[in-house]
């Protein structure tokens, strides 16, 4: 029977000032689910490589992928790491987003370490996590302040909270505020608790984020 693992890795390689970015989005039998920049999943077997990504091997919820010469495992529901970065990683300053299908701006990243989803929503005052996904992550959100938030469902009950760090490719941002809400949601809103220590500039489909010091 052929068994499906869902969740996400990501391993980000660095090749000069470009970041490549391959994410483990689950396995199907033996065959791993990889997305590269951003594109379709695509089902590649051991031996077999795509956009430059091969699968070495897989076993269970794992599989060992050889990039740029090197081997790196990825897990399901691992953390992003960094591959072949350079020193410094996590002080990036500088975050390239093209927007998708309906013109939303989507993107991979991390919360204290742990993989999410991430969609840009300059209208949210802070970081909003849906309680599901707060919980996936093991965020301790009941030990935040209970207070009110303003929803397009009227006015519920949030938990407010900081988060550690906050990671976009090889930019990383510490004590960012979130708030916690008791609806699932099917993205993370990146809101203007992270934006707003950005320079943000927009030219078409493209939204670059240079960050301020």
């Amino acid at each position: 029977m052929m068994k499906t693992f869902l969740g996400w890795a990501a391993v980000l390689s660095c090749a000069g000032a470009i970041a490549q970015t391959v994410t483990l989005q689950g396995m199907l039998g033996t065959r791993a689910l990889l997305i590269v920049d951003g594109t379709a999943p695509k089902s590649v077997a051991p031996g077999e490589t795509h956009q430059g990504v091969k699968v070495v091997s897989t076993h269970g919820d794992q599989a060992v992928v050889d990039i740029a010469g090197k081997h790196h495992t990825l897990r399901v529901g691992d953390a992003p790491a960094s591959v072949g970065a350079r020193a410094g990683a996590g002080r990036g300053s500088r975050i390239v987003l093209t927007a998708g299908s309906g013109g939303h701006f989507t993107t991979q990243g991390a919360i204290n370490g742990q993989a999410v989803q991430f969609l840009v929503d300059t209208g949210a005052t802070s970081v909003a996590i849906g309680v599901p996904e707060a919980q996936r992550i093991g965020l301790n959100y009941k030990e935040g302040r209970l207070g009110a938030g303003s929803t397009a469902n009227g006015t519920v009950a949030v938990w407010h909270v900081k988060l550690g760090s906050v990671r976009i490719a090889d930019v990383e941002i510490h004590d960012v505020s979130a708030a916690v809400l008791p609806a699932a949601m099917p993205y993370v809103l990146l809101g203007n608790s992270f934006l707003g220590r950005f320079q943000m500039t927009r030219n078409n489909d493209q939204m670059v984020l240079e960050r301020r010091y």
